[in-house]
């Protein structure tokens, strides 16, 4: 019977995303208990429907400042990209050529993205040249999808 593995990292992780619930449930079981501790007491045998509004109430309120909480929190920052560099490596792209491949997937002509880079358009010229040799494509749309395809791109 193969052995199952757990890290503390997959551990972590799956409490992460369950401790909303974990925390949702414990609040509900200790209402549930209050509520029947109450029950069996003279007071709330007087007022029962005082306490159970008030419970309820209560419950409503937290799910309410939890719920908030959770949706106007700040978006966390997705990971920064980089380029996957084992695919560059592999295909020999300098880091000129990933700066005109990252400018052609912007929209630029040649003429543009040497004005970006402080160089001639012949200098472009060669480097598309250069990229489209090493992608193994005719065109620069035919670039930009292998690159995407290779995780060069976001």
């Amino acid at each position: 019977m193969p052995r199952l593995k757990l890290s503390a990292k997959r551990l972590s992780g799956w409490f992460t995303l369950a401790r909303p619930f974990l925390l949702y449930g414990a609040i509900l079981a200790a209402g549930a208990l209050a509520l029947t501790w109450l029950d069996y007491l003279r007071f709330a045998r007087t007022f029962p429907g005082e306490f159970q509004l008030f419970f309820i109430a209560a419950g409503f309120l937290g799910l309410g400042v939890w719920a908030g909480a959770r949706m106007f929190a700040g978006r966390r920052e997705a990971p920064a990209f980089d380029g996957n560099p084992d695919a560059q490596r592999t295909l020999g792209l300098s880091a000129r050529e990933m700066d005109v491949l990252a400018l052609i997937a912007d929209g630029l002509s040649n003429k543009e993205i040497a004005a970006r880079l402080n160089v001639s358009p012949n200098t472009v010229k060669t480097h598309v040249a250069r990229v489209l040799e090493k992608l193994e494509v005719s065109r620069r749309t035919a670039a930009l999808a292998r690159a995407r395809q290779l995780g060069l791109l976001p």
